[in-house]
This record gives structure tokens, C-alpha cells and sequence, in this order.
């Protein structure tokens, strides 16, 4: 492991923090058979992986599915210039950026924080991410080993629905974020989606089975059947009907623990207009989900961003 990397992490981590394990049994232990002659990437003690854990430790780790992740999903401009618009300036900031992958945001926002913490489960992701300037840590987002209030900035992209415990996660996150300090979350789907309703159930759930490419919603990017039923494993939160996260979950979650929040249902073809108060346009797939669900079922964005600052 690389020192500056561990002398980094360790400035912010709990006391009881257990890093640095022996990697070679936490990959066995996960069915994660790829052995690493070198640590370079500090790892924390996970005492349980879950099924769920695993599907995105594997799936994103993946030498080949991962990088086609990162170059294929959250590529698009209208992707970077939403999360620059939230964050705004974290040059010289300490940031944290929970889920991370492979890099994804840090890699469409650019800019010069002081510190970027990658936080992730995919040994594989994180060493994309470490090449991109992340300071990366293995660790487990419902436990994490680091200390209260020191972030600037946390961030979490499209991260909560792949979590056993969307609310422990994300009061886990809050717990790191320092008094005025902000919050960040985006492209988890919304449990209201249209594609849970209607005529378009029984095609969800067509198109998780066979290779039917051209049924709404079915993947045009992971075409192997492997690929697919291995990225669908990821998808905890987002597989059956009233799946997903809802406006309740933060509210519920981070105004307990003194945070104002400001929530944005949007499509993903929006940029920084979403903050102006345009959520974007429903694409073809969209308006057809909309129409097998029936002639009356409401508008339904697909993710929500929601932005949350923590009393001074």
C-alpha cells in the first residue's frame, strides 16, 4: 500500500477503525477470486458481506463490465454539468465521495479539491479510481470507519438503491459531513417510476429474462446475458414494484440530524437547468413506458438529486 495513501486515510479514521487486513482472505471470503500480489488500497474490516455486497463488489470490480460502466453510464455532459452546478466550487475542499466506482464524478466535475476519498466495495473499481487521483479505502458505506464531521462535501451517485439499508447509509454519510458542509445524492430511481405499473410490469420482467433488446428499459450496453443478470444483481433497490427511493427517505433521514434539503425529481437528459426548475423531457423509451402503464398515470421523473446542507 502506498504510504501517502495510508498516512491520507488515516487522518480521518475512528479509533477502532480495523484497516489493512489480510486481502487475499477478505476476496476468498467474498467469492472475489482474484488475488492481489500487493496492497495498495487500504481495506477496513467487513465482518459480513451480503448477497447484495458481493453482486456489486463482483459486478463493478469486473475487468471487463467495469470499465464499460464508467465509459457507457454518467458520461453524458448534461451529467457533469448537473453535478457542477450542485457542488459548485470544491477546489480546496476535503471531499468524500461514498460508492464511488470506478470515478465517475470526480472524473466529469474535474476541479482541485484538497483531498477526494473514494469509498467503495470493488477493489477493482477503486484502483480505476485511484488512477484518477482518488484517495481510495475499501469499506463497507453502512459502517463507515471514518470520523465525524470533517467533509466538506460528500457525494453519492446513483448509490443508494444498490445498498442493503438506503437509510443507513445515508445517515452514515451525513455523519462525516461538517457543520455547514454539504450533502449530495443523484440517479437513484424514484419508487414512483411508470415502469412499475400497468402493462409495463409484465415487460420488466420479460426483459430481465430473455434477450429482448428492443423491450423498453432492456440494457442496449450490456448485451451478455452474464453482464445483464450480474448487473441486475447490483440493483437492490430498483426490482420490483414501489422499489426506490422517495422524498421521505431524506427527509425522514437528514432533518433529524439538522439538515436543510432541497430535492429534484428529474429525467436524466437534464443538466444544471434541473436547478432552475426544468426536470428535463420524457426520451421515447419514457413516453412508452408511460403509455403501457395507462393513459392516466402521472409524469414520473426516473432519479432523484438531492442537495442537503448541515446546520453551522
Amino acid at each position: 500500500m502506498s504510504s501517502t495513501t495510508s498516512s491520507t486515510v488515516a487522518l480521518y479514521l475512528t479509533s477502532d477503525a480495523c484497516i489493512d487486513i489480510d486481502t487475499e482472505q477478505l476476496f476468498d471470503r467474498a467469492s472475489l477470486v482474484k488475488s492481489r500480489k500487493s496492497v495498495r488500497i487500504p481495506i477496513c474490516d467487513i465482518p459480513y458481506w451480503s448477497p447484495g455486497m458481493i453482486a456489486n463488489a463482483t459486478f463493478f470490480g469486473d475487468p471487463e463490465f467495469g470499465p464499460k460502466y464508467f465509459r457507457s453510464e454518467n458520461s453524458s455532459e448534461e451529467f457533469g454539468n448537473r453535478w457542477r452546478a450542485a457542488i459548485g466550487n470544491w477546489d480546496d475542499k476535503i471531499v468524500v465521495d461514498i460508492g464511488c466506482g470506478s470515478g465517475n464524478v470526480y472524473a466529469a466535475v474535474g476541479g482541485l479539491p484538497r483531498s477526494i476519498f473514494g469509498i467503495d466495495i470493488s477493489y477493482g473499481a477503486l484502483e480505476h479510481a485511484m488512477q484518477l487521483g482518488y484517495t481510495p479505502l475499501l469499506a463497507d458505506a453502512h459502517n463507515l470507519p471514518l470520523i465525524d464531521g470533517f467533509a466538506d462535501i460528500v457525494t453519492l451517485n446513483a448509490v443508494l438503491h444498490h445498498c442493503d439499508d438506503m437509510a443507513r447509509v445515508l445517515s452514515q454519510a451525513a455523519r462525516i459531513v461538517k457543520p455547514g458542509g454539504l450533502l449530495i445524492t443523484d440517479e437513484d430511481p424514484l419508487a414512483n417510476m411508470p415502469e412499475y405499473r400497468g402493462l409495463a410490469l409484465p415487460i420488466r420482467a420479460a426483459r430481465k429474462r430473455f434477450p429482448m433488446y428492443w423491450l423498453p428499459g432492456r440494457s442496449t450496453v450490456y448485451t451478455h446475458p452474464r453482464e445483464e443478470a450480474l448487473r441486475l444483481a447490483t440493483e437492490l433497490h430498483n426490482r420490483n414494484p414501489g422499489d426506490g427511493v422517495t422524498p421521505a427517505l431524506y427527509i425522514d433521514t437528514l432533518e433529524p440530524l439538522g439538515f436543510s434539503i432541497e430535492l429534484y425529481p428529474h429525467y436524466h437528459n437534464v443538466g444544471d437547468e434541473l436547478f432552475q426548475g426544468d426536470p428535463g423531457r420524457m426520451g421515447f423509451t419514457d413516453n412508452l413506458i408511460k403509455l403501457l402503464c395507462g393513459s392516466n398515470a402521472p409524469p414520473a421523473p426516473q432519479s432523484i438529486a438531492c442537495i442537503a446542507r448541515k446546520a453551522s
